[in-house]
């Protein structure tokens, strides 16, 4: 008995500990508005710390290693995965949510799931997934995220899905969409969500902007010369060189570039932020201003923007990379059309959904939970005249 009540006292300790360590405006673990599925409190962890738990341990976490970034898998062992880039999201949201005394769990466990709706071959494949369902209730990698997390993990006997906390499966929805969506009905259709949401969303614009960068760079696709005339880099070169000279290797030389630019707009970022949210007295001032406030300044929102235009031409752009990211959306297209047709090919607990939600929508879900390579194999299962007998899939 004294044991257990130790253990009690270990969540109470923490929630304590963010009464004492967060600004007013920060979300609290205490006043989460709780679960789809009533559970006991856990003795050890706050409700986020257990949510943050949760996603690291299910399946559709882990296949974020096989699913692409920018670069295909197979294309390199150094390039960016979607899990990479998950982690790396996670790593800049929580420090800068120490820096602006915002709940730093909640913000990890937003970031670590914010991309687990993400269907094979990157946006590629997500844009084919939603022209194919158009007319049978669309598809957005934001909203699949929420099926994943409410339906799709099997995990639990009391309960479908991972049965997260509200506010983890409020910042999902609303992940860089618009706030009066009617699928955000239950989710206060209007009003922007927490101040560790709207981080993690900024988070992963600053964490893709910077390891595209080095991602590119490592390839070959982007050239450290045409990266000078770009304000935010030809500023973290010039810190660079002021500091090391051009006598370093050419690879430590990229890699303190592109940290000198996420830490040039992490700085503006926790330095304009801060002077936005100073005087807010509570969470219900962040939902009742119209629109986020966390944010840049007009000068890097400026910067970012170039950025993005040049990643935008000379990366994503790339004939390379299009055609690796083309062939995708074909192998996605093709088997979402084959399974249609014959759904008896399905692996039996998605055949089985196919008269509860319909062949397409239940062809989906399959679709978006596979990793590149499970895609690239079930291609070839279906289509090359040598494929392999995929045996009992699971």
């Amino acid at each position: 008995m004294n044991d257990k009540k130790n253990f009690t006292s270990a969540r109470l300790r923490s929630e304590n500990v963010e009464d004492q360590l967060l600004a007013p405006y920060a979300m609290r673990s205490r006043d989460s508005r709780g679960r789809q599925h009533p559970e006991p409190m856990d003795e050890f962890r706050t409700v986020y710390q257990h949510d943050r738990d949760r996603v690291i341990h299910c399946t559709a976490f882990r296949r974020l290693e096989y699913k692409t970034q920018v670069f295909a898998n197979h294309q390199g062992d150094h390039y960016r995965t979607r899990l990479t880039h998950t982690l790396e999201v996670a790593q800049v949201s929580r420090a800068v949510a120490r820096r602006l005394d915002l709940n730093e769990d909640l913000v990890e466990t937003i970031a670590l799931v914010h991309d687990v709706g993400h269907p094979p071959f990157g946006h590629a494949g997500e844009r084919e997934l939603a022209g194919l369902m158009s007319s049978h209730g669309g598809f957005n990698h934001n909203r699949h995220a929420l099926r994943v997390v409410d339906l799709l993990e099997s995990r639990y006997p009391e309960f479908p899905g991972l049965n997260l906390s509200w506010e983890v499966r409020e910042s999902i929805v609303k992940h860089y969409g618009k706030f009066d969506e009617p699928e955000l009905a239950a989710f206060l259709p209007g009003e922007p969500p927490t101040l560790e949401a709207q981080l993690a969303d900024i988070g992963d614009s600053l964490a893709y902007d910077s390891h595209d960068l080095d991602d590119g760079l490592r390839s070959g696709v982007l050239d450290l010369k045409e990266l000078s005339l770009i304000d935010i880099f030809k500023r973290a070169m010039q810190k660079v060189e002021d500091r090391y000279g051009r006598g370093i290797s050419n690879r430590a030389f990229v890699a303190r570039c592109v940290s000198g630019v996420i830490a040039d707009q992490v700085n503006d970022l926790v330095t304009t932020s801060r002077e936005r949210i100073k005087d807010l007295t509570g969470v219900a001032e962040v939902r009742s201003h119209d629109g986020p406030l966390l944010g840049f300044s007009p000068s890097m929102t400026s910067d970012k923007a170039q950025l993005q235009g040049f990643l935008q031409e000379k990366l994503y752009r790339d004939p390379y990379c299009v055609r690796v990211s083309q062939k995708g959306r074909r192998m996605v297209a093709a088997l979402f059309e084959e399974f249609v047709r014959e759904p008896a090919q399905l692996p039996s607990e998605h055949l089985a959904r196919c008269a509860e939600i319909g062949r397409e929508r239940a062809v989906c879900d399959y679709l978006a939970g596979m990793t590149d390579r499970y895609c690239s194999q079930e291609y070839e299962r279906l289509f090359m005249p040598h494929g392999s007998d995929p045996g009992r899939l699971t």
